[in-house]
């Protein structure tokens, strides 16, 4: 009796469907509760279809026959996310109330460490779900840089650039897509970017200790990237300047 091993992507499909179903109903309820303009309905709207559609594509790549308990945990922090976008695109137009924004911010910032420990115990660890996590905290620190820098000023959009940064530049030398080793100093730093950004969004202190806590925030990440690719670069140099030496040894092996 033959098997069929054919994929079936729908039940992944579906839940990515209703995660978009929610994050317009999320929509939906911040337009009622603040009389959300056009600038934050399209911008919330153009959020939840990208990411379903780049989500879809990378499951039906990575051939998963679940979503899995982590990736609900990122799709709900991704739905948040979503809520705060609405939010910054509509304080350019009308001032949003800050304790709502503050809020949804809070909330994604404190489902950060959810998701990867319920991967873990539930043995439901991939790739995948390690990305889709990385993003969703990369484009919260940059919708919140944002937010931030129509108080404070430009400079605090290199905060939430940074990352999309040294994406582009890898592009340009690959040697920057080398694995790093881990470092748990990397990810304090990373955790600590929201938590700066909320601070000075939040407007609890006088501008002069917002924009402290921000240059902090960016202090910290030059520092953390910086360090990165110094490590990565000679990485790339220890290699390069050990192939002449491997190439003969290969040769001379060759002709034994």
């Amino acid at each position: 009796m033959a098997l069929n091993n054919t994929y079936d992507a729908r039940p992944v499909q579906q839940e990515t469907a209703v995660g978009a179903g929610v994050q317009i109903l999320v929509l939906a309820l911040l337009g009622t509760a603040i009389g959300m303009g056009p600038a934050g309905w399209v911008t919330g709207l153009v959020f939840a279809v990208a990411t379903w559609a780049v989500l879809s594509r990378a499951l039906h790549r990575s051939g998963l026959r679940t979503f899995g308990p982590a990736n609900r945990v990122t799709l709900g922090r991704a739905t948040l996310v979503g809520g705060v976008t609405a939010l910054v695109a509509d304080s350019f137009v009308s001032a949003p109330p800050v304790s709502l924004l503050v809020g949804l911010t809070a909330v994604a910032l404190l489902l950060d460490g959810v998701d990867g420990k319920v991967a873990r115990r539930t043995g439901t660890s991939t790739a995948l779900g390690a990305r889709f996590d990385m993003e969703v905290d990369a484009f919260l620190i940059l919708v919140l840089s944002v937010y931030v820098s129509m108080e404070l000023g430009p400079w605090v959009l290199l905060i939430g650039g940074m990352r999309y940064a040294f994406v582009a530049a890898a592009r340009v030398a690959p040697w920057l897509n080398a694995p790093l080793p881990p470092s748990f100093a990397r990810k304090t730093v990373a955790a600590l970017q929201g938590v700066c950004l909320l601070v000075a969004g939040a407007d609890l202190l006088p501008y002069a200790g917002n924009f402290a806590v921000a240059l902090l925030a960016l202090v910290l990440l030059l520092w953390s990237f910086g360090r990165d690719v110094l490590w990565l670069w000679r990485e790339s140099r220890s290699v390069v300047a050990e192939k002449p030496f491997a190439e003969p040894l290969v040769l001379e092996l060759a002709t034994r």
